[in-house]
């Protein structure tokens, strides 16, 4: 969808749909007055008749009303104007672009960035709108045998804007938010395919494909027997049980000087998890084509750095494999070998995106990274804590953690850091290796950091469990949610800043 900019009066704006705000008082918007003084109080009538009250996500479309360009205009509730927040603002948006798809507007003026958002810029709701408005039109059709009918109209949005020397800031803004919504329609769709497509070796090409997509990316597969080369004894572990081959997956973007260190993000790509020998019950088991949600929110990142041309060097690792019983696979009990050269215990073969983390942690040693951020799908235990709602952050240094709740505010795109006390590290403690890979069921997502913590003394380091927010397994919603690609960039953005 093309988006713009617009100046003027709303009401003589030629254009399907003109979107203006009504608060929960009755009190109009400034262009939802100027629309009502065209038409000689027609909105104010409606009012009246009390069809819609202003309270968020009301809506009400109105077609013909007097004297305006526009053939139809949308009334949107905002709420109470002095409890207007960042969320609620978004929610707004999310609510606009569900009701002009259900309309036959194909170009549409929206006159949101009028409404005051505490402590928010005309360019951070800029951003917003594009981002929740993107999210309402994406849907994933890949896998139907006969595609679906396009049913959605819309071809634009202008944004009005009360003064013209706001245009530019309002553009970059727009530039911006199309780079991510680009990256996390990447990330969505990489994780709703699934396990039979969306294998290692699949992750692999679209990664290679990416380099040929952009001049400033270029891609380095690491093959199985690379990997074995390499000592990455807990990666192997893994991948061994299946007959799809694993892949460490190297994307490196140069957006800064040439020997400026990079930012580091690596992604768990467990693209199917059965739990190996430990396998996992069949209920719920469907979901586990997600379990590479990690290396796909990475993957988008690196796509909307691109798209942007951040001023930075940036490399994404995806750690990919596929989880699977077999007569290769391994066994409780067995110990391996990390690159790190410290052992491991295998108590649990369904703890096993730690183990191919924890090699991918330790090869990226070799980039002397300014930081490094590991997301992944890692724990049950995450959701039973945080819900669905903020992805758990666990760090060894407190500037990336503030950083990173900072983006999270910013972006709403939220985390809560978890505590990574030396008081855990017991539980992970093993008789005969040097450690174990599950330290049981209690804190469960505190011991998987515990776990990854012991590979990353050497550089600046947080770990993100997003198992509860990079999808949703059920329900007319079900899919791949993008996140934490928002996080993502916002953090790399304000780092760039």
């Amino acid at each position: 969808m093309k988006y713009g900019t617009r100046t003027g009066n709303s009401a003589k704006a030629r254009t399907q749909c003109a979107i203006v705000g009504v608060y929960e008082n009755g009190q109009l918007s400034p262009s939802a007055r100027v629309l009502d003084k065209a038409s000689k109080g027609y909105l104010r009538k409606i009012l009246k008749r009390e069809d819609i009250s202003g309270k968020t996500h009301q809506t009400l479309l109105l077609h013909d009303v007097p004297n305006v360009g526009a053939k139809r205009v949308l009334l949107v509730g905002l709420g109470n104007e002095k409890s207007m927040t960042s969320a609620k603002y978004a929610d707004i948006a999310r609510t606009v672009i569900r009701k002009i798809k259900a309309t036959s507007s194909r170009t549409n003026l929206c006159c949101l960035l009028e409404v005051d958002v505490p402590d928010r810029s005309i360019g951070w709701k800029t951003q917003k709108i594009i981002e929740s408005f993107e999210a309402g039109l994406y849907s994933f059709t890949k896998m139907k045998g006969k595609p679906p009918v396009n049913t959605d109209s819309i071809e634009s949005v202008d944004l009005l804007l009360d003064d013209k020397s706001e245009r530019e800031t309002i553009l970059s803004a727009i530039a911006v938010g199309s780079a991510l919504t680009a990256g996390i329609s990447s990330a969505k769709t990489l994780g709703n395919l699934p396990g039979n497509i969306c294998t290692p070796t699949y992750l692999a090409d679209q990664a290679k494909q990416l380099a040929n997509d952009y001049s400033s990316i270029t891609t380095k597969v690491i093959e199985e027997k690379e990997i074995e080369k390499l000592g990455m004894g807990a990666f192997m572990s893994v991948t061994r049980g299946s007959v799809q081959p694993g892949k460490l997956i190297v994307i490196t973007y140069k957006g800064g000087k040439a020997k400026e260190a990079p930012h580091v993000l690596v992604g768990k790509g467990i693209t199917f998890d059965t739990g190996g020998i430990s396998l996992k019950p069949v209920a719920g088991m469907q979901d586990m084509i997600w379990d590479m949600c990690g290396a796909a929110s990475v993957f988008g990142t690196m796509v909307a750095i691109a798209e942007q041309g951040l001023a930075m060097n940036v490399v994404g690792v995806i750690a990919a494999a596929e989880n699977m019983p077999s007569g290769n696979a391994s066994r409780p009990g067995d110990i391996v070998k990390t690159m790190s050269g410290q052992t491991v215990e295998i108590l649990n073969t369904d703890a096993e995106g730690r183990l191919v983390l924890c090699d991918a942690l330790t090869y990226i040693d070799q980039f002397n990274p300014k930081t490094v951020i590991d997301v992944a799908t890692l724990t049950g235990a995450c959701v039973i804590a945080l819900g669905r709602h903020a992805s758990a952050m666990y760090a060894n240094d407190d500037g990336v953690a503030a950083d990173l709740t900072k983006a999270g505010e910013d972006s709403l795109d939220r985390v809560w850091r978890m505590p990574l006390w030396e008081d855990y590290q017991a539980q992970i403690n093993s008789t005969f290796a040097d450690i174990a890979n599950s330290g049981g069921r209690e804190a469960g997502s505190i011991t998987a950091a515990c776990f990854l913590s012991r590979f990353t003394k050497k550089y600046r380091w947080a770990h993100l469990d997003v198992a509860g927010t990079a999808f949703k397994g059920s329900g007319p919603s079900k899919g791949s949610t993008g996140r934490p690609v928002s996080l993502l960039f916002e953090y790399l953005n304000n780092l760039a800043a």
